[in-house]
């Protein structure tokens, strides 16, 4: 296994979590009281129980690093996830931010910004 790093997000709710992002393609791989790993293909996602987070002032982020980005958010958007600017969970269509690269962004129940990034060959 090549080394990598994940990001370890909060949870207040492990079953709400897990429900969250399964229907985004997502696989429980474990769970315990204090921890979950969920998984999609190479994206791999670490949560802490959190149960007191407030979503409104959260400043939990990571960035996905996608192969398809129009596929990844073709699914979100599928789910019924709006695309607005307040609230949570919620949605921001990708574009193509100043230095070139397309970026969109999920944000999930716990009101962590998840930023959705296209892989280029630059990218690193």
């Amino acid at each position: 296994m090549a080394d990598h790093a994940t990001p370890n997000l909060p949870s207040s709710d492990f079953g709400r979590t897990s429900a969250f992002y399964v229907a985004l393609g997502f696989v429980e791989g474990w769970r315990d009281d204090g921890w979950m790993i969920l998984t999609r293909g190479d994206l791999v996602l670490e949560f802490f129980s959190y149960p007191d987070i407030d979503p409104r002032t959260s400043s939990f982020s990571c960035c996905l690093r996608l192969d398809d980005l129009d596929g990844f958010y073709a699914v979100c958007k599928a789910t019924g996830l709006p695309e607005t600017c307040q609230g949570h969970p919620r949605l921001h269509p990708p574009r193509t931010e100043p230095w070139g690269g397309r970026v969109g962004a999920l944000i999930d129940p716990d009101g962590t910004l998840l930023r959705l990034i296209q892989n280029t060959a630059d990218t690193f």
